[in-house]
């Protein structure tokens, strides 16, 4: 029995592509010396190229005359099937450069972005240079065939769209934070002596305080402090005006810079924080998403 080789038998033999190149460059220019300055080589250099094309075919691929380059029937051929070709490879790498860099549109929530995206994002700027990230800020439900955006970050309180892919980032864990100096005086020893604190609230999240108190078995008395945006609430905080209820995620790098301290932890809030793309998002989105789960895992 005859053994069957494994090597693959080349169907056809290109002649070099810098040969094709030069010489679909010279047709379409009419003169060795533009195809050269194009193609940053010398007018020689284009001219052994040709010549090269010519011995390859044996049979002559263009003239001259006094107005420059005339290309012979075989010659003209060619040169109308390369320049189809070329243009079809220059759009095929305009498309690639587009899907993996260019503008990155990302929709996410206010606070989130302020507290924790934003100081992250220098580490994706220089590991994709090429991609630029431009943030709007949205906490409505996420809704591609209204929003121009790649990419959502949301919370799960709301339905997220049929047929997206969704990189899960975190549970959402949640809980009273202060001002260490507020937590020294007011000497908390349990959650029950946070009803003669000083609350705050959120007008975005006015059922905070409540919620919380329903998980943790804490009764929490209503009023404080509301203010418009959970941005000014945990500025408030930070700088001792009273306790905030607050996302862990949003107050991850004030704890560890001990801007903030939670007194007594935090607790699952049912929510999570995904990252959702659209089903025909480009390849950066997906680069993102990659990216942000992998910050939210470490």
């Amino acid at each position: 029995m005859r053994k069957s080789h494994s090597q693959p038998v080349p169907l056809l033999s290109l002649p070099p592509l810098t040969a094709l190149r030069a010489f679909e460059a010279a047709i379409r220019h009419g003169r060795m010396t533009r195809a050269a300055e194009e193609l940053g080589v010398t007018h020689g250099a284009i001219s052994r190229q040709v010549r090269l094309l010519e011995d390859t075919f044996g049979t002559p691929l263009m003239t001259r005359s006094q107005s420059g380059l005339v290309p012979t029937e075989a010659g003209a051929a060619l040169a109308r099937r390369l320049s189809r070709g070329f243009r079809e490879i220059e759009a095929g790498v305009d498309l690639l450069r587009a899907d993996a860099g260019g503008v990155l549109d990302v929709s996410c929530l206010g606070t989130f972005t302020l507290r924790w995206l934003i100081p992250r994002l220098g580490r994706f700027a220089t590991a994709h240079p090429g991609i630029e990230v431009r943030l709007t800020q949205s906490d409505a439900p996420c809704d591609f065939s209204r929003g121009r955006y790649d990419v959502a970050i949301r919370v799960t309180d709301h339905d997220l769209p049929e047929g997206a892919h969704v990189t899960p980032l975190f549970a959402e864990r949640f809980g009273p934070v202060l001002s260490p100096a507020l937590a020294e005086r007011l000497a908390l020893r349990g959650p029950a002596d946070l009803s003669r604190a000083p609350r705050l609230s959120a007008r975005t999240r006015p059922g905070a305080w409540a919620d919380w108190g329903a998980r943790s078995g804490v009764a929490v008395p209503e009023g404080g402090t509301a203010y418009e945006h959970f941005y000014f609430l945990l500025e408030a905080a930070a700088a001792g005006l009273g306790i905030a209820i607050a996302p862990e995620p949003h107050v991850a790098d004030d704890l560890a810079a001990g801007r903030l301290v939670a007194p007594f932890g935090f607790l699952p809030s049912g929510l999570s924080y995904v990252a959702v793309r659209r089903s025909d998002a480009p390849r950066k989105a997906r680069v993102f998403c990659d990216w942000i789960g992998r910050e939210a895992a470490g």
